[in-house]
C-alpha cells in the first residue's frame, strides 16, 4: 500500500498537468467547429443554393486547411523540447523561421483554393453552384496566410505550456463570426448582400483578427518575453525550414489522410440515395464533435512529452504518454456507451425523418465501436509528435486508412467480393478495421520510441 500511494499521486499530478493543457484546446477546437455550424445555419436561411455553395466550399478548403496546419504543427514539439531544456534563447529564432514557413505555406494554400474551379467541374457540380462556391472559396482563401501565421504563434504558445490564449481567441473568433456573417450575408452597414459568399469574407476577417489578437498577446504577456520572439528580424534560413518540414510534412499528410478518407466515403455513399447520405452525415458530424476530446488530449500529449524530453527525462515522457492514453481510453468508454444507449436520441436532434434516424442510428453503433481505437491512435500520434517521430507515423496512417480500411469498407459495402454488399454499414465497418489497425501499429511504434529514448539517455 505504501508503494501504491506515491504512484497514484504521480498519476494525479500528471493528469492535472495534462488536463490543464487539454481543456483550453478542447474549448478552442469546439469553437472552431461551431464556426462551421454557424456558417451553415446562417447561409441556409438565405437559400438552398447558398447553403450548397458553403457546403461545397467547406469540402475543399477544410482538407487544405488541415494539411497546412498539420505541416506547421512541427513547431509545437520543437518549442516544447527547447523550453523543457531551458534553452529559451533558441525558441525565438526557431519560431521566426516557422513564421516564414507559415507565410509560404499559407500563400500556396490560398493560391490553390483561388484556382480550385477545375476541381468543382471534375466533381460534376451543378453549374449554378460553381460561381457562388468559388466566390466563397476565394473569400476564405484571402485569410489563409493570416491563419497560417496565427497557427505558428498558437503552436509556440502551446509548446511553452500556455494553451489559454488558444481558447480565448477561439471563443472571441466565434463571437466575432456571427455579426460579421450577418453584415456580409445580408448586406448591412452599406455593404451589398452577398449571401453564402459573405460567410467566406467573415471567415477570412476572423482569421486576420485572431492573428492580430495572438500577436498582441505574445507582445505583452510576460511569459513569452524570455524567447525574444519579436525583438529582432531574421531572414529565411533554408536549413532550419527544411528541418521543420521534415517533421511537419509527415504530420500534415497523416492528418490529411485521416480527414480525406471520410470525404471519399461520403462520395462513395453519394450514389445510395438522399436518406443514406443524410444518415451518414449525421453520424459523421456527431462523431467529429466527439473526436475533438481525444484529439485535444493528443495535442496536450505532444507538449508534455516534448517538455519531458527537453529536460532529459525520457521515463517521464513515457509516463506522460501513458497517462494521456489512459485518459483517452476512459473518455472512449463514456462516449461509446453514450452513443450505444442514445443513438436514436442523437439522430432525432438532427432530423425528424424516421428513415434517416434509422440509418444514422445504425451507423452510430459502428462509431461507438471505433471510439476506443480512435482514442488510442490519435493520442499515440500526438505523443509521437512529441518524440518528433512523424515519418513512420505517416506511413502507418496511410497503410491503415488507405491500404486497409478503405479497401475493406469498399469490399463489404459496395461490392459482392465478400458476399451481399451492405451499403454504408460496410463502409463504416471498414473504418472500424482501419482505425483498429492504426491504433495497434501506432501503439507499438510509441512503445518502441519511448524505449529507444530511454536507452539513449541511460547513464553509461
Amino acid at each position: 500500500m505504501s508503494s501504491l500511494a506515491p504512484r497514484l499521486q504521480r498519476i494525479r499530478t500528471e493528469l492535472r498537468a495534462l488536463l490543464a493543457l487539454a481543456i483550453p484546446i478542447i474549448i478552442a477546437q469546439l469553437a472552431h467547429t461551431a464556426m462551421g455550424f454557424v456558417d451553415t445555419v446562417m447561409a441556409g436561411r438565405v437559400s438552398p443554393r447558398d447553403l450548397a455553395a458553403v457546403a461545397l466550399g467547406n469540402s475543399l478548403w477544410v482538407p487544405v486547411f488541415l494539411l497546412m496546419t498539420g505541416v506547421l504543427l512541427a513547431t509545437t514539439p520543437k518549442v516544447a523540447q527547447r523550453f523543457g531544456a531551458g534553452k529559451h534563447d533558441e525558441i525565438g529564432p526557431l519560431v521566426r523561421q516557422a513564421l516564414w514557413l507559415a507565410l509560404a505555406v499559407g500563400l500556396l494554400a490560398a493560391v490553390t483554393l483561388w484556382n480550385a474551379e477545375p476541381v468543382l467541374h471534375w466533381m460534376q457540380v451543378d453549374a449554378e453552384l460553381i460561381e457562388p462556391a468559388m466566390g466563397y472559396l476565394r473569400a476564405v482563401a484571402c485569410g489563409f496566410p493570416a491563419v497560417a501565421l496565427y497557427h505558428v504563434l498558437r503552436c509556440f504558445s502551446d509548446g511553452l505550456g500556455h494553451t489559454r490564449p488558444t481558447m480565448v481567441l477561439g471563443l472571441l473568433g466565434l463571437l466575432l463570426n456571427i455579426p460579421l456573417n450577418y453584415i456580409f450575408i445580408y448586406g448591412k452597414l452599406g455593404l451589398p448582400a452577398m449571401g453564402g459568399v459573405g460567410c467566406g469574407w467573415a471567415t477570412a476577417l476572423v482569421m486576420v483578427a485572431m492573428l492580430l489578437g495572438m500577436l498582441i498577446w505574445v507582445a505583452w504577456a510576460p511569459y513569452y518575453q524570455s524567447s525574444g520572439l519579436l525583438r529582432r528580424f531574421d531572414w529565411p534560413q533554408g536549413r532550419v525550414i527544411r528541418r521543420l518540414l521534415s517533421v511537419g510534412l509527415p504530420i500534415g499528410v497523416s492528418i490529411f489522410a485521416e480527414a480525406s478518407i471520410f470525404s471519399v466515403i461520403a462520395l462513395l455513399i453519394g450514389g445510395l440515395g438522399a436518406t443514406v447520405v443524410a444518415g451518414h452525415q449525421i453520424a459523421l458530424n456527431f462523431s467529429s464533435m466527439v473526436f475533438m476530446i481525444p484529439y485535444s488530449l493528443g495535442m496536450a500529449a505532444t507538449v508534455r512529452v516534448g517538455q519531458a524530453l527537453g529536460r532529459r527525462e525520457p521515463r517521464e515522457a513515457r509516463f506522460a504518454a501513458g497517462v494521456a492514453m489512459a485518459t483517452a481510453l476512459a473518455y472512449a468508454c463514456l462516449s461509446a456507451s453514450g452513443m450505444l444507449w442514445l443513438r436514436t436520441d442523437i439522430a432525432e436532434i438532427y432530423t425528424p425523418d424516421l428513415a434517416v434516424i434509422g440509418v444514422a442510428g445504425s451507423l452510430l453503433i459502428y462509431s461507438a465501436f471505433f471510439q476506443f481505437s480512435d482514442a488510442i491512435q490519435v493520442t499515440a500520434a500526438g505523443a509521437l509528435r512529441g518524440y518528433q517521430d512523424t515519418r513512420v507515423t505517416m506511413l502507418i496512417t496511410l497503410l491503415a486508412y488507405w491500404g486497409i480500411g478503405l479497401p475493406v469498407g469498399y469490399s463489404l459495402g459496395l461490392s459482392d467480393w465478400l458476399g451481399e454488399p451492405s451499403g454504408p454499414q460496410g463502409l463504416w465497418q471498414g473504418l472500424v478495421v482501419g482505425l483498429t489497425c492504426a491504433a495497434l501499429l501506432l501503439g507499438v511504434r510509441l512503445a518502441r520510441s519511448a524505449r529507444r529514448h530511454i536507452r539513449l539517455h541511460r547513464p553509461s
